[in-house]
């Protein structure tokens, strides 16, 4: 058993969310009760994620995607009241971190997508892009392959560049935009999660190979770095659950 602030005080400290101008609050979003036994992490605080944790019993939720996004209608009814009234009915912690748990060097969705992909040297390249080299060339459709293989999840590929990627960038979830920077680092490759559609042009007129692994897919792992770590660090139970995201 372990006290909530004592873990929160420690998860701030490894993440630092004062350091970010994020789009949704870092950190506590629901309190629940005062002393944890079991952390349950996921990437979305969906009614299907909080259905599973109250079947674990848990007394944290932690996700990478929780509520009160800014823009979204602030008034708490149909979806967001049934979700809310979940976790406050079962004294559920809800807490979630976003850009703090993509950008850390060690627990965030970049780093953890490096050690996934095996790509060699992972580095930061500026802001939450990320450049390394793979373990060996690929043809690019060996390479969709890799990644498919890698995350369970088939990556859509546009695109025209190398007959060989050496070098690849990388950030996970809605980062396509991210394209033109990979472009400026002169990588052969870039992935994300999502696509939109101006980012096929800019690769197919541009020369370089986009890969949309997957907004859920590539966000996955960072979320379950950092339950580890706390489930290491104050001896509480931990599981990771995986709500299925074809997206």
């Amino acid at each position: 058993m372990a006290n909530r602030n004592d873990i929160l005080n420690k998860i701030n400290e490894w993440l630092q969310p004062e350091n970010f101008q994020d789009y949704c609050p870092n950190g506590l979003q629901v309190e629940g009760k005062s002393e944890v036994n079991t952390v349950i992490t996921g990437v979305t605080a969906s009614q299907a994620l909080i259905d599973a944790a109250i079947k674990q019993n848990a007394d944290m939720i932690l996700v990478h995607h929780g509520y009160f996004w800014k823009g979204e209608d602030q008034t708490i009814r149909s979806m967001k009241k049934n979700r809310i009234k979940q976790l406050l009915d079962n004294d559920i912690n809800l807490v979630a971190y976003h850009l703090p748990l993509d950008d850390h060097p060690d627990y965030g969705n970049n780093r953890q997508l490096a050690d996934v992909l095996n790509i060699q040297n992972p580095r930061p390249l500026g802001g939450l892009l990320w450049q390394g080299e793979l373990p060996e060339p690929m043809a690019p459709e060996h390479f969709g392959l890799y990644i498919a293989r890698a995350l369970n999840r088939q990556p859509l590929h546009v695109g025209q560049g190398k007959a060989e990627i050496k070098t690849v960038a990388w950030c996970t979830g809605a980062a396509q935009g991210f394209i033109n920077a990979a472009l400026d680092a002169g990588v052969d490759a870039y992935i994300s999660g999502e696509i939109s559609e101006p980012t096929t042009h800019t690769a197919r007129e541009c020369g370089i190979h986009y890969y949309a692994a997957g907004h859920h897919a590539t966000e996955r792992y960072g979320v379950q770095a950092l339950g580890k770590a706390i489930s290491e660090g104050f001896g509480v139970a931990h599981r990771f659950i995986d709500c299925d995201n074809p997206v």
